[in-house]
């Protein structure tokens, strides 16, 4: 099928409108509990709403997308995505907000699910890494681009017109599905994430993406608390520091797949990125000379992530070619459970232990994941398409 830039845009506009909806409650949650008259806490309980909807629906939605398609799927999504965002920006109490976020989490589901499937629905076996490269990277865009826009339109009109930007995101996928061409590569009616569950391979590797994305999410949660803390470091500092990582993550992506094609295989370097990341988790919080020294370390963190990530998910699209949107629907499960996973085990860690601890609890749950990514079987990696 080659590398086809038409084929590949509804993907990366897709994965970034669901980040974007994800994120997009961390500029402004102050101001939605101000005029809400909700505590921080409260209105913080949107985002794990959003997040174990879309986990739950995502155990469904792999059976669907092998059956209609990747196309339908992102339309699906961007307009369930669309009905949420838009509730939960007219949200007049928090159990509206609360709605909404779960109707956002249904679009999410298909978004990302089908973002990511795409991959290998649309593209030849080695023209696939190649996309998701640019897949999984374009999940950097929300934090790089979207949320100093969230923060800028929420200080300059209200929290509220700044759902315009993840929704503007969506509608972009939906015009780029629409626009996309009719036919994918047909696929097999899969069993969903029942079948990823039966095949002990891909169930090894779905158990060692959620251990990854846990420990991930817990970096990510709680490293802007320990440069305030540890470091004194303001607050509209820290979301400078925080897009360096994004950066990082986003370079890595967009270069993984010449690293694979050098290194002739995925799983050493799944492997080799989660030990990495781990061990530079345990440093960075136990380490703390300057700022400098701990931001270099974060940005070779998001090296490493981006690496792992992008080689992971295409070692994932191996494990049942034949069912992509299953594969990438346990993917979808995966991550949203890691994320609710990893903030729930860095804030028990923090309130039993401190950072020191917590850095070594993240090695040992990408140790791990590393542990089980080395009992996945992978295929000969095909060249690509050129």
């Amino acid at each position: 099928m080659g590398r086809s830039r038409r084929r590949l845009v509804p993907l990366v506009l897709a994965t970034t409108a669901t980040q974007a909806s994800i994120v997009v409650l961390a500029p402004i949650i102050v101001e939605v509990g101000r005029d809400l008259h909700q505590s921080v806490s409260a209105v913080g309980q949107a985002r794990t709403i959003l997040s174990g909807v879309a986990a739950l629906a995502s155990l469904r939605v792999g059976r669907w997308i092998d059956r209609m398609g990747v196309r339908p799927a992102i339309l699906r999504g961007g307009l369930l995505a669309l009905a949420g965002l838009a509730a939960t920006a007219a949200a007049p109490s928090l159990g509206v907000l609360y709605a909404g976020s779960a109707v956002i989490g249904l679009g999410v589901a298909f978004l990302l699910s089908g973002g990511f499937a795409g991959a290998g629905a649309w593209f030849s076996e080695g023209d696939a890494p190649w996309a998701l490269g640019f897949v999984v990277g374009s999940q950097s865009v929300a934090w790089i681009l979207g949320n100093p826009l969230v923060g800028l339109l929420t200080d300059a009109v209200s929290w509220r017109l700044a759902y315009a930007v993840p929704g503007v995101f969506v509608l972009g996928a939906i015009a780029a599905a629409w626009a996309a061409p009719r036919e994918h590569a047909k696929v097999e009616d899969g069993g969903g994430v029942t079948q990823v569950i039966a095949d002990r391979s891909a169930r090894r590797w779905a158990i060692a993406e959620l251990a990854a994305y846990s420990v991930w999410t817990a970096e990510l949660t709680y490293i802007g608390a320990f440069y305030i803390k540890e470091y004194g470091v303001r607050e509209s500092v820290v979301g400078v520091l925080l897009a360096v990582g994004s950066l990082a993550f986003l370079l890595a992506t967009l270069n993984t797949d010449r690293l694979v094609q050098r290194v002739g295989a995925r799983r050493p370097l799944v492997v080799a990125g989660a030990l990495s990341m781990g061990s530079i988790a345990a440093v960075i919080f136990n380490v703390t000379p300057s700022v400098a020294f701990t931001l270099g370390l974060f940005f070779l963190m998001a090296l490493c992530a981006g690496v792992r990530t992008t080689s992971s998910s295409a070692l994932a699209l191996s494990q049942l070619p034949a069912q992509p949107g299953s594969m990438m629907a346990a993917r979808s499960a995966s991550a949203q459970f890691g994320y609710m996973v990893g903030a729930l085990l860095g804030g028990v860690v923090l309130a039993v232990a401190d950072f020191g601890t917590l850095g070594f609890v993240l090695l040992g749950g990408l140790a791990l994941s590393a542990l089980l990514v080395l009992r996945v079987n992978e295929p000969k990696v095909a060249a690509p398409v050129l």
